[in-house]
């Protein structure tokens, strides 16, 4: 019986292998065209990402890595940018009070003193004590000035020791300023004082400039280095707004009696003084140079105080002796109206001015003698 062979054509038999996927057989059903295109986009990114290995040849190194860089940078933006975590306004809300809420039910009240270990400690800054001391050579200057820089060292601060001496600065003073604690200023008044009536005029007014050209905020005070002075005097300077003034005791010439001067007071309002006058020439103000105290602002704010005039307050060295202290407090107040007296009452006596003259005695080098005085004392 014969038998009839259908030979197969070379097209229609198996494919080889080509980038590695077998080939199609005639009898299977085609595939669409944009399903074919779209399957061998798919095919070939990811043959091109997992099995690039397989055909180094065809693709160079630099472009795998190129596709896997783009691939995993796509994925983790679409991560990224997925809303996994909802992030509504809702965690973020905090409860604050509105404009038309009652904001009446917790009272900050800012107190002036704070309680601190049982006691109260005041809030308020102090007022810088501005205290002027002319000093000039002389046996005894060491032991005034260290009297004086004893008693500014107990006082609270602010407070500025204002030093001026004459002519020139000596050594000894600059080292004794540098050893007391006190914060200090060291001027120099440079006029001659070989025929000047007082120094003390000029060494006051060298000071007067110097706060006024530091524009210096605080009550001045005029504290000669031979007087006394107590602790709480300069506490109570601080409470000035203006001008104050306190009666100082102070020895007669004769040493042999004490006498008052200053003011007579209601509360804190002058209404006399005390005066042991007996010339016939009277001050206006029976006050002595380190019975008052007045607000530095009034020497470079006159706008402030209201003054009639700018010109510089300053002491006057051709006023005669006794007139020194009414004529410089003309220049700052019109009358006892503009003062307050110090403590209530003027009641306290606060510091002593001692005429105390050493003139017999050389001022000693370095304020240290090279023998013992020669001094009899008779045994009563």
């Amino acid at each position: 019986m014969a038998s009839i062979r259908r030979t197969l054509s070379p097209s229609n038999h198996d494919r080889t292998h080509v980038n590695g996927v077998v080939g199609a057989s005639p009898l299977s059903n085609p595939p669409p065209p944009s399903q074919k295109h779209s399957s061998g986009d798919l095919r070939r990114l990811l043959a091109g990402a997992f099995f690039l290995h397989r055909h180094p040849r065809r693709i160079p190194p630099w472009k795998q890595s190129l596709l896997r860089f783009l691939l995993f940078f796509l994925l983790g933006f679409f991560l990224g940018v997925s809303p996994f975590v909802s992030l509504g306004r809702e965690g973020f809300d905090a409860d604050l009070p509105r404009a038309t809420e009652d904001l009446g039910r917790t009272i900050l009240t800012v107190r002036k003193h704070a309680a601190i270990g049982g006691g109260t400690v005041s809030m308020v800054p102090r007022k810088l004590v501005i205290v002027v001391t002319p000093t000039y050579n002389r046996a005894h200057q060491a032991f005034y000035l260290n009297r004086v820089a004893a008693t500014l060292k107990l006082v609270r601060p602010p407070l500025l020791w204002i030093v001026v001496e004459a002519e020139a600065v000596s050594a000894e003073t600059a080292e004794m300023l540098r050893g007391t604690g006190v914060m200090y200023r060291h001027l120099v008044c440079k006029k001659n004082m070989t025929n000047v009536k007082d120094r003390g005029v000029h060494q006051r007014n060298v000071a007067l400039e110097h706060i006024e050209q530091h524009r210096l905020d605080g009550i001045i005070y005029f504290a000669d280095d031979d007087n006394i002075y107590s602790v709480k005097l300069f506490e109570r300077i601080r409470e000035i707004r203006r001008f104050g003034t306190w009666p100082v005791a102070m020895l007669a010439e004769s040493k042999n009696k004490a006498i008052l001067e200053g003011p007579i007071c209601n509360g804190s309002q002058i209404i006399g003084w005390h005066t042991n006058e007996k010339s016939k020439r009277v001050r206006r103000f029976h006050v002595d140079m380190s019975g008052f105290a007045f607000n530095s602002t009034i020497l470079w704010d006159p706008k402030r105080w209201h003054r009639p005039t700018s010109n510089p307050i300053r002491q006057l060295d051709t006023i005669k002796e006794g007139f020194q202290e009414t004529t410089f407090i003309e220049q700052i107040v019109a009358d006892e109206s503009q003062m307050e007296g110090i403590p209530p009452g003027c009641s306290k006596i606060m510091n002593w001015h001692l005429h105390l003259n050493t003139r017999k005695l050389p001022y000693p080098k370095g304020w240290q003698l090279q023998k013992n005085l020669d001094v009899v004392i008779p045994i009563k």
